[in-house]
């Protein structure tokens, strides 16, 4: 596997020593995963020395699963992703329905800015 160094190397979440007993840290394309994670999982205010960061998604928690909420959906975690994670460039995020009433699958598209790789992440949510 190669590793990307100019993606960075960072902290695994949550903190937790490995199997030798060193701290997990992660590098290349799984910390940018991890943040794009990170940031679909923390809601705005949540940090208190960046309170601006995150996506707010709980804010749709008990919203109906209709093709406005999805869109709503959509739309914040595109802003939340353009203006949160640098290495990437998103180019699609779709929001489709699960089987269970209550679940949506967001599916984001991106390309890794540093060579122009396409990646993708599929997120499920919970409005219920």
């Amino acid at each position: 596997m190669t590793v990307h160094t100019w993606l960075g190397r960072g902290l695994r979440f949550p903190v937790r020593p490995d199997s030798s007993g060193a701290i997990g840290a992660l590098s290349g394309l799984e910390l940018v995963r991890q943040s794009i994670e990170a940031i679909l999982d923390t809601e705005p205010g949540e940090r208190v020395m960046l309170p601006a960061f995150g996506c707010g998604l709980r804010r749709y928690l008990m919203a109906p699963n209709t093709v406005t909420t999805r869109a709503a959906l959509r739309e914040a975690v595109t802003l939340a992703l353009g203006q949160w994670e640098p290495r990437i460039s998103v180019t699609n995020v779709a929001v489709t329905p699960g089987e269970d009433p209550s679940l949506v699958w967001i599916e984001i598209a991106y390309v890794l800015l540093a060579d122009l790789r396409p990646d993708n992440l599929v997120y499920p949510f919970y409005l219920r």
